[in-house]
């Protein structure tokens, strides 16, 4: 009854109230408040309890019933490469080097622009908000344009160019590469959702020279440096053929194993190395579908859950996927290291979902502002509606968030303490124009596919 018995006047301000539903805090203690709620004031939380405590302490401009709902933290995509909906599905069934450079990185070559980009990531990030994603890591060609749809469309992210070390690359070229990853650090620090970072693309596309100096840049910079790293076993094999040297230990051979690396995959990795990355306070991001789907292994995962290695999830891109959908992973880690283990305990719902939401912050470093729902933190809100056939009955919310929920059961996203989806509609762009925009892409695209394979 606190809802409605307490005088307006006697009760504080806020922009956002949500109300009610089983509140998921992953927080330290992992609390779970069975009827909770939570104040949004501005971008952050400013209060957080029992749903009759917050309704009689304040009054909202904008109030979301979530009775009946989960209300969660806003799920992290810690590796993607958002503009590749344009390549969904344009080569599939082929390990990772045949995919590349057979297909992608032609396709790239022909359609990859700027206006491509725009509309390539306006897809992308609708998507993954419709899976209560509110934070992305994603590298990628163009990466100015693929931050102002981030911005435009609300989302939170780290974003980086990706950089290639051309075989025939002189100091005019690195010093090109160098000066452009500046610029692009310039634009975009300071704003409040994105932080600009730089993205070396893999040990096998980028010499020795180029690490060492996009790292210094990161340092100087103080951003993030994200890569792929000893995602397949070729990978491993040319790696230590060309320097003598596993993919982890090159890129510790040159100073790039620290706090601000964010590795995507780590499929091939040892004991030894894993302590390294734990160590050395490495973000690993786990790509579980888009590691199964291009053969590239299973990451040791479980081994590292045991030596506290800072490990995320992430989606990849959608040509390698082909779905941006976080749910969907969460699913797959802790369902595939349980078969590979046989063991039920390898990956628990628990941890599966921590990947996603404060271990995925803490992975990206973020853990201050993301990743959990608790006072003084940025207003990332996902409510799912309960009130579905594959969610009933209700034993275990946490269950339900590993093995059950599917993207139509997201009903309401917040980031940054703006409503971006709510009831299941976008509110920040018009979903049926991007649909027909990358449609009329994938016509170009698909021909060139054609003549491609002929």
């Amino acid at each position: 009854m606190g809802d409605i018995d307490t005088p307006t006047s006697a009760r504080t301000s806020a922009d956002i109230l949500v109300l009610g539903g089983i509140v998921i805090t992953m927080d330290e203690r992992q609390s779970i408040l069975p009827d909770g709620a939570l104040a949004i004031r501005g971008d952050a939380i400013v209060d957080l309890g029992k749903r009759a405590e917050i309704a009689a302490a304040y009054h909202g401009a904008t109030v979301i019933d979530a009775a009946g709902c989960l209300v969660i933290p806003g799920l992290i995509d810690a590796h993607t490469h958002i503009p590749m909906t344009l390549f969904r599905g344009l080569a599939d069934d082929l390990p990772l080097h045949t995919w590349l450079e057979q297909h992608v990185w032609p396709a790239e070559q022909k359609f990859i622009n700027e206006e491509t980009v725009r509309w390539g990531s306006r897809l992308g990030v609708a998507e993954l908000v419709r899976s209560g994603v509110t934070t992305l890591c994603d590298m990628y060609f163009h990466e100015d344009q693929v931050a102002e749809i981030v911005d435009e469309l609300g989302m939170r992210g780290i974003l980086s160019n990706v950089y290639f070390d051309a075989t025939a690359a002189n100091d005019t070229e690195r010093e090109r590469t160098l000066a452009g990853a500046e610029q692009f650090i310039a634009r975009w620090h300071g704003h409040s959702r994105i932080v600009p970072a730089v993205g070396p693309h893999a040990p096998y596309t980028v010499g020795p020279e180029l690490y060492r100096r996009l790292h210094a840049l990161a340092e100087r910079t103080d951003v993030p440096v994200v890569t792929h790293l000893a995602e397949t076993r070729e990978e491993d094999r040319e790696i230590r053929r060309r320097y003598g040297l596993s993919p982890v230990r090159y890129l510790e051979n040159l100073g790039l194993v620290d706090a601000r690396l964010v590795a995507a995959h780590c499929v091939w990795v040892n004991g030894e190395e894993i302590d390294l990355l734990a160590a050395a306070r490495v973000g690993v991001v786990h790509n579980p579908r888009s590691n199964l789907k291009l053969a590239s292994g299973i990451a040791p995962i479980p081994d590292m859950l045991s030596a506290a290695v800072l490990v995320a999830l992430g989606t990849d891109g959608a040509a390698s996927n082909n779905e941006l959908n976080l749910l969907a992973e969460i699913r797959t880690a802790a369902l595939v290291h349980k078969g590979v283990r046989l063991d039920p305990l390898a990956v628990p719902a628990i941890a599966a979902l921590e990947m996603a939401t404060i271990g995925g912050a803490r992975a990206l470093k973020l853990d201050h502002l993301v990743g959990s729902l608790e006072p003084g933190k940025r207003a990332d809100v996902v409510v799912i509606d309960l009130d579905e056939d594959n969610l009933v009955p209700l034993y275990d919310p946490v269950s339900h968030l590993a093995y059950a929920v599917e993207t139509s059961n997201v009903r309401t996203v917040i980031i940054d303490g703006r409503i971006v989806l709510r009831d299941g509609v976008l509110a920040t762009a018009d979903e049926r124009e991007i649909r027909r925009r990358v449609r009329a892409l994938a016509i170009e695209i698909g021909s060139f596919r054609g003549n491609a394979s002929s």
